[in-house]
């Protein structure tokens, strides 16, 4: 004899969010000097609203439609994302695409609800190779404190590091835009930061952080990736106004000679209220 039991939802689910073995992982295999993932969001069994062009099965000889089916994957975890984006767009119509990127980031959760760290589909403790900066927060992300931004040249500037030339660039810009001398990938002032290769010779990040607040005082804190030292000059940054930017910068160096693999650490500026993070990737050598 067969039965089916009542549909009922569960809440409360331990632990949760935790990463499907589905999800995309990191190192960038582009560009290394990028943390990618950026972010994580639901992705597991979402109930959406579904296309009648297809079954739910998406095989030919489905012949049923509905109007919503339960999915999984990226595709699940990207409108997540959109949306809040859409949202942050109709509370702050100033922000720039990469402001708004950054108030997700920074503001995100890397703990679940054991108040332990995200775990990974292997029940081993993720990294931010699985989840990026965390999973969103969609209301801490209305008022980060502070954004990394990035105007049209920082782009430009990231194109001219991966040899694109001046015939190139103007595919991508209506003016002429000369190539600086000199610019490193780790000075793009992305809201996570990654270091390739770390090796005897210490380096260098530079970046700038937007008040996009009340004036305030927020200090650094840091976790240092295990075998690297982090220091971050200056350690306090002072706001007067909104919309007032500083910058600072952070020096990484090798304590000890190690095995060739990837740490990890954070940088948090925190005023009190805000706690504005990202995460370190180090690979040292």
């Amino acid at each position: 004899m067969a039965y089916i039991t009542r549909v009922k939802t569960e809440l409360g689910t331990k632990p949760a969010p935790f990463m499907a073995s589905f999800s995309s992982r990191g190192p960038n295999p582009v560009e290394q000097s990028i943390l990618k993932p950026d972010i994580t969001a639901p992705g597991v069994s979402i109930i959406a609203a579904y296309t009648q062009a297809t079954g739910p099965t998406d095989g030919e000889f489905d012949t049923r439609r509905v109007p919503f089916n339960t999915e999984s994957g990226t595709s699940m975890s990207c409108p997540h994302v959109s949306g809040i984006v859409g949202l942050l767009k109709t509370l702050h119509p100033t922000w720039t695409p990469a402001a708004i990127k950054s108030a997700i980031m920074t503001t995100a959760r890397k703990r679940d609800n054991n108040n332990g760290t995200m775990l990974d589909s292997s029940k081993a403790r993720a990294t931010p190779f699985a989840y990026g900066a965390g999973h969103v927060q969609p209301n801490s992300a209305m008022d980060p404190g502070l954004v990394y931004d990035l105007t049209t040249d920082d782009y430009l500037n990231f194109l001219c590091a991966r040899g694109y030339n001046a015939t190139l660039l103007k595919v991508f810009s209506k003016e002429p835009h000369k190539c600086p001398k000199a610019y490193s990938l780790s000075d793009f002032n992305y809201p996570s930061i990654t270091v390739p290769n770390l090796r005897d010779t210490p380096v260098t990040v530079t970046r700038r952080v937007k008040n996009v607040g009340s004036p305030g005082t927020y200090v650094v804190r840091v976790k240092e990736p295990v075998g690297v030292s982090v220091t971050v000059k200056p350690g306090t940054l002072q706001f007067k106004s909104n919309g007032e930017e500083k910058k600072f910068k952070v020096v990484l160096k090798a304590k000890v000679q190690g095995p060739q693999d990837y740490v990890f650490g954070e940088l948090k500026w925190t005023d009190g209220k805000h706690n504005v993070r990202s995460p370190i990737v180090v690979m040292h050598y």
